[in-house]
């Protein structure tokens, strides 16, 4: 069977597929651009046609290899590609991650999109509009200088317009993108740096089919899984001819141990699964650490691995302080089970999915079915919740392997609470050392950090780390995991400070053994490098008898540093705010990876002294993300990062016996609910026109963190430094 190409597949839908043939083209000028790097992701897939089509009658479509999750990407793509083309957003339509229609750009992950993708849609449709003038010239005997690109149309400076389906050539020839590209001054912007309303969130708040827990096929079957009770479970038996015949039962799945129903409605499936559940015997063993979590994860073998090692200081240091932080294992805490569709017709497979990345997926499919990649698709469907590799992808493989099952009509699969809670790859627990120097003036002379973690992605690309692979038989091995090389990092992300300190050093401990399935959860080691890092900044700060605000001020050489420190701290108002017994301040600041998003947070936080209850009262935040493209989606970014990272510093954390996880609900793994939201979260959005974007989804979690920390110091007179920070933690720290 051939693979579904993407102009195989335009074709199919009757869609008229016509891009831009330049005569004039400099060939050689096109040869020699293709040497030098491109743009964002236009430098692995550098045709415009890739990324911007325009049709026949005018419409537009946009082409994006990254995906939606609720952080509003797609709106701010399509106010980049409007601008610079001269068109409405209403008349653009956006395509996201499709194997068979989108360019491969790898995950939707590390605050990247804008930055990738962002970047390259602005250059493509910049390079496109110059195409459109070009031509546009030609038809009309005009200079290009006399012409704009305005509501889709060329308009010349004496009234005459081409539309811009006038303007497509009828052949199919490949332009390739420019290094270079005529963007518009930001002076002249009239969408970007604007408001623009969320295109994701009508159908989210009005009950629309908005996630792929939404999608119905025609002659859609419905699906349940029996997950083993524990890692490493293996399948003794179970009474299969009993629930195939059921009620509305298909076909019962057993390969291995995955062991599964195939219904004609989903509460069907859903008995069923039960009724197999409870006939299944399976075979388990201790596997999970016991006793002191963190003594555990210090005694696995490491790599070492020195990430800063700088000494230029010769002052003494007067003062040592040390102090050791530790991190819970956390859940991504998905508030839809993860899902998936997948159909398997004419020996083609299509997969909707709400996976981070369907081009990797694709190939992990690919290697677990035993098939060539062309002949699956998947199809990127948002989820209702995501923040990282949680159990879309693994979703993904069993609809892939029950669609095998049931050739011809789709099946979906939705996964159990308990189930999501159970098996989703968690945030990697962690441990951190600081020991740090000050001089007698109270500056700081000598740093030293150490971080032990497990790896922070074990992301699908290879089928081994598809949890249902594990279970197949014979079953296919999860990969030894590697550490994610600095700037990015993995579990050392911001793991050095962005102070200047005239000694340092830093040292990632890489631990490869996972005693508990981790990998990517929002900010990976971001969040907890930077709680650490800010909260020893606050123990050194008090130890100097100065300010925290100063004292970051003071150790700050960078100019973006200061603006949005200064910025937090006049929104909240610091210098006004006066701590008491029970209600405390707290100040953190961290550039996301030390190369993205530049974010300040100040909190109010009050502490109930006979409960321990932490509360956070309020947040004002301050965010540089460098050009900002939509200011409210910017602000939805940190503010939904600041309550989501409150949660994990107050309440979660994830529990198990020797054999079993057992936080497999929300009563066992709490989270924040209404009354725990701050009452008021201020962000004051610095913008940086012409400047690049910097992506801003996951700056927000570690300062968030460190500044709850600090207040709960400041509220209390003792610091707590294991999260997450709960009422008996802080209790037991008070001493009541």
């Amino acid at each position: 069977m051939n693979g579904i190409t993407r102009r195989a597949f335009l074709a199919r839908t009757g869609a008229l597929t016509v891009t831009f043939s330049l005569a004039p083209l400099n060939l050689a000028a096109q040869e020699g651009a293709s040497a030098a790097k491109l743009p964002g992701s236009l430098d692995a897939t550098p045709f415009l046609d890739a990324w911007i089509r325009i049709d026949a009658d005018g419409s537009v479509t946009l082409f994006t290899g990254k995906a939606e999750f609720g952080q509003g990407v797609k709106t701010a793509l399509l106010a980049l590609a409007s601008e610079e083309l001269g068109v409405a957003p209403q008349r653009v339509a956006l395509v996201t991650a499709d194997t068979g229609r989108t360019p491969n750009e790898g995950y939707t992950a590390g605050s990247n999109s804008m930055k990738d993708s962002g970047t390259a849609i602005q250059n493509a449709a910049a390079q496109v509009r110059e195409i459109l003038i070009a031509r546009a010239a030609d038809k009309l005997g005009v200079a290009p200088e006399r012409l704009a690109a305005k509501d889709g149309t060329v308009v010349a400076d004496d009234g005459r317009r081409l539309a811009f389906g006038e303007l497509v050539g009828d052949g199919f020839a490949k332009v390739r993108a420019q290094p270079q590209s005529k963007l518009k001054d930001p002076s002249r912007y009239t969408i970007v740096g604007k408001p623009l309303p969320r295109v994701d969130i009508p159908a989210k708040v009005t009950g629309g089919a908005a996630y792929v827990q939404d999608v119905r096929l025609p002659g859609m079957l419905h699906a349940r899984v029996v997950f083993p009770p524990s890692y490493g479970a293996r399948l003794r038996d179970a009474n299969t001819d009993a629930a195939a015949k059921l009620p509305g039962v298909v076909k019962v799945v057993r390969e291995g141990g995955v062991l599964a129903v195939v219904a004609q409605r989903e509460f069907q499936a859903i008995r069923a699964m039960r009724d197999l559940a409870a006939s299944a015997h399976w075979d388990e063993h201790a596997s999970l650490p016991q006793g002191d979590l963190y003594a555990a994860l210090l005694a696995l073998p490491s790599d070492t691995i020195v990430n800063a090692d700088a000494h230029t200081t010769t002052t003494p240091a007067a003062k040592v302080l040390d102090a050791t932080y530790r991190r819970a294992y956390q859940m991504h805490g998905a508030i839809g089970p993860s899902c998936a569709v997948a159909l398997l017709k004419d020996d083609a497979l299509t997969v909707w999915t709400h996976s981070q990345g369907v081009y990797p997926l694709r190939a992990a499919l690919a290697e677990l079915l035993r098939v060539p990649p062309e002949r699956i698709r998947c199809i990127h469907t948002e989820g209702s919740g995501c923040y990282g590799h949680n159990g879309a992808d693994d979703a993904a493989a069993h609809a892939a392997l029950l669609a095998r099952a049931v050739r011809g009509r789709p099946v979906r699969v939705q996964w159990m609470r308990e189930q999501e809670h159970l098996f989703e790859p968690y945030g990697a627990a962690m441990v951190t050392k600081v020991r740090g120097g000050l001089a007698a003036d109270g500056s700081i002379v000598d740093w030293s950090f150490d971080v032990w973690s497990n790896s922070h992605s074990t992301r699908p690309g290879g089928a081994g780390n598809l949890m249902p692979a594990w279970y197949l038989d014979p079953p296919l091995r999860q990969p030894v995991p590697k550490p994610i090389p600095m700037p990015e990092g993995g579990g050392d992300r911001n793991s050095i400070p962005l102070y200047a300190l005239p000694s340092l050093r830093v040292v990632h401990h890489f631990i490869p053994d996972m005693p508990v399935r981790v990998s990517a959860l929002r900010g990976l080691g971001a969040y907890m490098n930077v709680f650490s890092i800010e909260s020893f900044v606050d123990e050194l700060a008090l130890a100097a008898g100065a300010d925290p605000v100063a004292f970051r001020l003071r150790h700050l050489q960078d100019r973006r540093a200061h603006d949005v420190v200064s910025a937090a701290a006049t929104r909240f108002g610091w210098d006004g705010f006066r701590a008491r017994r029970g209600l405390g301040r707290g100040f953190a600041f961290a550039r996301y990876k030390n190369l993205g998003a530049y974010c300040a947070i100040a909190a109010e936080v009050s502490v109930d002294h006979e409960t321990g209850r932490a509360r956070l009262v309020r947040a004002a935040a301050a965010i540089d993300s460098g050009q900002v493209v939509n200011p409210d989606g910017l602000r939805n970014q940190v503010e939904g990062g600041i309550v989501q990272s409150m949660s994990w510093t107050l309440f979660e954390a994830v529990s198990f016996d020797a054999t079993r996880i057992r936080s497999f609900d929300w009563s066992a793994y709490p989270i924040a609910r209404f009354d725990d939201i701050p009452e008021r979260v201020d962000v004051d959005v610095i913008d940086r026109p012409g400047q690049p974007f910097l992506g801003t989804g996951e700056a927000a979690q570690g300062p968030t963190a460190a500044a709850i920390a600090n207040a709960i110091a400041s509220a209390t007179g003792v610091r707590v430094r294991d999260l997450p920070l709960t009422r008996e933690r802080i209790k037991a720290a008070i001493g009541v």
